[in-house]
């Protein structure tokens, strides 16, 4: 008697003990291969600053199909993971908007959601050798106070398989999140300036990335011209067709001797409309080249021809009757960008639209400087050199594949490291900047794209309204172009690194579909009669071992 009651208060014991070591060291443990159930100290840690309650409502919900259930579940895998750490501040609801009592009150649930900013998608299933259609909104709307934020969870490339893009919006699920989360906390914003007085470029064709930019940055645009860009986190060089002066160039110089990050979205080539048929091409000399050759690259008075990826364009083809007959073509010189390096900034991204692309180059002479491509082209490439025609009746066309041997061209180069200037030895003691001039920079990253066209939205002018950056109006497709401009600036100025929660990588672990379409039969009855075997194996193993005990 004596042994059971120490026996029961010694386990009694052991587990208060072992509670109270739970309660003071807090550790959590991911044995998956791909750690899919960590999440990046950067969230961790802005989900442990949250001064206020924050909702997550949830709108992928209810019955779906397989990928999508998938998606689901890692959505509220993530999240689970997310109020671990979010000192209770994290509030997370699941609905599923098509569930209502009417038709009318399922109407107006789809177009409240719409009219919040979230998408929605139809997919179809076949259940019982029926094909069913729903429509469901792979998404979430994160809200504090009286602010709220739209979360596509559904992303990822277009031009990949569509098991693959859930897989990548799988991917993506901790970042889309945290994002929202960070855009409504109280963090203070970061400074980007917009360099828009060498561009003709009306505002409305710019409204859609400024008003991006602004959601998560206190943005500064140079129309007062100042005397230096220090004290801004990041700089944009949107779209300029007209040539920097050599003090203005100075200014660029010393801003990213002083550690500043810089995109630039320039033209290689000018277009200009001359007639009907179609284009003049010229070289634009921004008086740049000088500057980026200094840091390692050259982009190139040249336009690219694609063969394997570009746009469509409403052309007439001919006549149907006494009317024209109007079809979208693949317009080659419209290259549609799915080539991507290995980085964070494009991982995952939708395919980036881009007007007349030039080609970049990138040169020795800055080795301290690492080079990383972003953005390419397809292998089936042609170069045309400034000046020349571009023709619309090459739309026509049947191209010719053994003239599309160019090879992938890059459009969009990342350069890091401590930039040495470009007027070293060119300021005299005598001169009024030689007091602040910096000779060699702290450490810096530059962005340089081939095409400004990148940054610039279409204009819907029956509604006298911009259309959202990306938008194809001939396929009516978003592009990546928005999403690749975010995350290059988040990559520039989120000094905890959150842009890194897109590195994230989970593998498909695919069944054979051959496989299970030819044994279906076996594994059926394998699955129904092995747990009944067991069972019985069990059975008769504890009977005959009681039988024994007891004789």
């Amino acid at each position: 008697m004596k042994n059971t009651t120490l026996r029961f208060v010694l386990i009694v014991g052991l587990l208060a003990g072992v509670n109270w070591l739970a309660s003071q060291f807090f550790f959590r443990l991911d044995l998956t291969e791909d750690k899919r159930y960590s999440i990046s100290d950067a969230t961790k840690a802005l989900l442990g600053n949250l001064d206020k309650d924050v909702v997550v409502n949830v709108y992928l919900s209810g019955d779906l199909p397989a990928g999508f259930e998938r998606l689901e579940a890692a959505t509220r895998e993530t999240l689970d993971e997310f109020k671990t750490y979010a000192n209770g501040h994290l509030i997370v609801n699941y609905s599923d908007p098509s569930e209502a009592t009417s038709e009318e009150q399922r109407q107006k649930q789809f177009l409240n959601l719409v009219d919040r900013g979230l998408t929605p998608t139809n997919i179809f299933d076949n259940e019982d050798g029926k094909r069913t259609e729903k429509i469901v909104f792979p998404g979430a709307i994160v809200q504090a106070d009286t602010l709220s934020v739209p979360v596509q969870l559904l992303k990822g490339n277009r031009s990949a398989t569509p098991e693959e893009q859930l897989n990548q919006s799988y991917e993506g699920v901790e970042f889309e999140i945290a994002s929202a989360i960070r855009l409504l906390g109280n963090q203070e914003h970061k400074k980007v300036g917009l360099v828009v007085s060498h561009t003709k470029i009306s505002p409305a064709r710019l409204s859609d990335l400024i008003a991006t930019i602004q959601q998560n940055y206190d943005v500064f645009l140079d129309m007062n011209n100042p005397e230096s860009y220090a004290g801004l986190d990041a700089l944009l060089i949107l779209k300029p067709d007209s040539a920097f002066s050599e003090d203005e160039k100075f200014k660029l110089d010393q801003y990213i001797m002083g550690g500043g990050n810089a995109l630039f979205f320039v033209d290689g080539a000018r277009v200009d409309s001359v007639s009907l048929d179609g284009n003049y091409a010229q070289p634009l000399d921004l008086n740049l080249s000088d500057l980026f050759f200094k840091w390692g690259a050259r982009v190139n008075t040249n336009l690219v021809k694609d063969l394997k990826s570009s746009a469509e364009i409403l052309l007439n083809v001919g006549n149907l009757g006494d009317k024209p007959d109007i079809r979208p073509v693949p317009w080659r010189f419209f290259p549609l960008l799915n080539n991507f390096g290995k980085h964070t900034i494009t991982r995952n991204v939708n395919s980036v639209y881009t007007r007349f692309l030039s080609s970049i180059d990138t040169v020795g002479g800055a080795d301290n400087i690492k080079k990383t491509p972003l953005l390419m082209t397809s292998e089936n490439t042609q170069i045309l050199n400034a000046p020349v025609l571009v023709g619309y009746n090459e739309a026509r066309n049947d191209p010719d594949p053994a003239t599309y041997t160019g090879g992938p061209k890059l459009a969009g180069v990342l350069l890091e490291g401590s930039f040495t200037s470009l007027f070293a030895n060119r300021i005299l003691p005598g001169d009024p900047r030689a007091a602040k001039f910096k000779l060699t920079g702290s450490p810096a990253k530059v962005i340089i794209c081939s095409d400004g066209d990148i940054i610039v939205n279409d204009y819907d002018y029956k509604r006298n309204a911009p259309l959202p950056l990306g938008y194809d109006r001939v396929t009516r497709q978003t592009f990546g172009n928005k999403d690749f401009v975010m995350h290059a600036l988040d990559y520039m100025t989120d000094a905890n690194g959150l842009i890194n929660a897109r590195s994230k990588q989970i593998d498909i672990r695919a069944l054979d579909k051959i496989q299970i379409r030819e044994d279906k039969k076996f594994w059926q009855a394998l699955n129904l009669l092995l747990p009944i075997a067991l069972i019985g194996v069990f059975g008769g193993l504890r009977y005959y071992l009681r039988g024994r005990k007891f004789a």
